[in-house]
């Protein structure tokens, strides 16, 4: 008995998963995740031209340029001709990582920034405020249809 390879050629994977749907490409692809770490593409230049303020605050602030190793899917995608060869650059923007506590302590120092702000405004409102007249009154109104009886 003489087994063919067609059988065994027919119980590919592809064959019994899911049809695959066209979509249109992303602008930017998804990096894979590794845990504890966030990730952000950063401008590097816009319009041919380099952005070194831009890249340098992001450096200083934390974020450190992915390997292309760490995201072996883009390897297609190293620019030649870029400053930062053996990192992801994808249109002008680099590929970054951050440790996801930086993130978190980040977002704490916006928030109490904005939560001070808020509380500044609210003061200096109430501060001009007079009870006796209001900048701000509740109105309300009633609509009625028809002849009451």
């Amino acid at each position: 008995m003489v087994e063919t390879r067609l059988t065994r050629e027919l119980e590919t994977r592809e064959l019994t998963g899911r049809p695959k749907q066209w979509q249109p490409a992303s602008a930017l692809p998804e990096p894979d995740k590794e845990p504890g770490y966030d990730y952000r593409w950063v401008r590097i230049s816009s319009r041919a031209q380099n952005d070194p303020q831009n890249i340098s605050s992001k450096l200083r602030e934390g974020w450190e340029p992915v390997r292309i190793e760490e995201q072996p899917q883009f390897k297609m995608m190293v620019d030649p001709n870029s400053r930062f060869k053996d990192n992801v650059e994808v249109g002008g923007l680099l590929l970054c990582k951050i440790p996801s506590e930086f993130m978190d302590q980040r977002r704490k120092h916006y928030n109490d920034m904005n939560r001070v702000q808020i509380e500044s405004v609210d003061n200096n409102f109430m501060r001009e405020n007079d009870p006796r007249m209001p900048p701000f009154r509740e109105r309300k109104s009633s609509a009625s249809f028809g002849k009451g009886k």
